[in-house]
């Protein structure tokens, strides 16, 4: 009898509402702090550059549900629900009794789960009377997404995409630019901060936290215009646990409940969204498993970054955060992790880590790669770079069942696939990367600026 590949759930049983971590967490997270008067910020005061809706949800630390909206839903319904997958071919190629199951965000229409926070954010957006929205990309999964969202529910788009991922990966651009959206390169001349910061380095690569602080100014001075953020946000991850609750169903369905839940890690929608689902059970019922947030070795902020209040952004636009940071100011590497390369992790795995019921771990770019061509070789699917993060960390521990013989349920998440990357394939196939690794004296330099509170 063939064993079952892949599991999936109808239409009638994708989840109806999402799981805010924050009402079951031990310690809640510490509050958002205004940039200038450090005081903690109220709804309203976020209402300023997000939508009022998408601001409540990022401070309630009350309601453990919160219905998704049947408009959301019915959108949800054109790709919901994604695939959960047994890697038996992987499995196989490593030789290991662990059992191996990803769940294959990959496959919606914009080929990562970026979608899944985008449709939420643009619909509360028009429900407020908004008709414009910006905000920042890196890779620029979530500004494909973003700027498809806003045309599903007639809102004008302006992204601004790191310069560098921009110029390593332009059909992403193209992409945002045939659902109607500005692009803009940045740091580019189109704003106060994007001058300041090319005055300043003239040929500054860009970072997400140089395109934040310009999608900002251009929300706060475009009438009817609201930002919108892909990750590190509380609301951002909410919305993403769709993705977690789908696998609980899935995975019931496979009779299997996963030992180590695994994702890559940038700001932490992605994790959040697998993780905290499952997380809910360790916190509630006990259960012990682990969780595994797989960032880049050049951008190591779970691992040797700071807990400390920072800003999301370069130019302090942000309200400040508290979050494990590498500092504001970070400049990451030209490596190919495209929105893994944020300075700052998410406020509620932040708090998580810092609890001790989560951890990161640091894979270098040329391990990444190495993960993801096996994957694409084994299982047929070439993942995005971020995703290879992840399968890289599975790897690592199914060979550890291996050497200890223990038959290990491993759950990761596929973020997204690689087939608009595949510039960064071609670099790694050709012999043309290679490791980068922060030095401590970096670090130090880089957390000097942020802010005192």
């Amino acid at each position: 009898m063939a064993h079952q590949k892949r599991y999936l759930l109808d239409e009638q049983d994708i989840p109806t509402q999402w799981y805010n971590i924050q009402a079951d967490m031990p310690v809640k997270p510490l509050p958002p702090l205004h940039p200038v008067t450090h005081k903690p910020m109220k709804a309203e005061d976020l209402a300023e550059i997000f939508s009022m809706e998408c601001s409540r949800q990022e401070l309630d630390t009350e309601h453990a549900w919160i219905d998704i909206p049947e408009e959301v839903l019915d959108m949800y319904r054109y790709y919901r629900s994604t695939p959960l997958v047994r890697a038996y071919a992987l499995e196989k190629a490593l030789d290991t009794p662990a059992h191996i199951y990803f769940k294959n965000e990959s496959v919606n229409p914009l080929g990562s789960h970026k979608v899944n926070s985008a449709l939420p954010q643009c619909y509360y957006c028009k429900q407020e009377g908004v008709t414009n929205v910006t905000t920042e990309t890196g890779a620029g999964q979530w500004g494909a997404a973003l700027s498809y969202a806003a045309k599903v529910f007639g809102l004008e788009a302006a992204v601004y995409q790191v310069k560098i991922s921009m110029q390593q990966k332009p059909y992403r651009s193209l992409i945002m630019r045939a659902f109607g959206a500005m692009v803009e390169g940045s740091p580019s001349m189109s704003t106060r901060a994007g001058k300041d910061i090319v005055t300043r380095d003239p040929m500054h690569p860009g970072s997400l936290g140089t395109a934040i602080s310009e999608a900002i100014e251009l929300a706060r001075t475009t009438p009817r215009c609201k930002y919108t953020l892909g990750s590190v946000l509380n609301h951002v991850a909410l919305h993403q646990t769709i993705i977690g609750l789908e696998a609980e169903k899935q995975m019931t369905m496979a009779g299997e409940y996963p030992d180590k839940v695994i994702a890559c890690f940038g700001g932490g929608s992605n994790f959040g969204g697998i993780a905290f689902p499952f997380m809910r059970h360790s916190l509630l019922d006990g259960r012990h498993t682990e969780f595994i947030a797989a960032e880049p070795d050049s951008c190591p902020k779970l691992t040797r970054g700071r807990f400390e209040y920072d800003f999301g952004d370069e130019a302090g636009y942000t309200p400040l955060l508290p979050m494990y940071t590498l500092g504001h100011d970070f400049k990451p590497a030209n490596i190919h992790a495209g929105g893994l390369r944020y300075h700052g992790a998410g406020v509620i795995v932040s708090q998580l880590i810092k609890d001790g019921y989560m951890h990161g771990m640091d894979i270098p770019q040329l391990e990444s790669f190495e993960a993801g061509i096996l994957f694409s070789r084994t299982e047929g699917i070439i993942p995005a770079p971020e995703s290879c993060h992840a399968i890289a960390a599975t790897i690592r521990e199914a060979k550890k069942a291996k050497e200890s013989g223990r038959q290990e349920v491993l759950l990761f998440c596929l973020s997204g696939h690689g087939l608009i990357d595949m510039t960064a394939y071609d670099s790694y196939i050709n012999g043309d990367l290679q490791n980068y690794t922060l030095s401590d004296e970096d670090i130090v330099r880089n957390l000097r600026t942020v802010p005192k509170v």
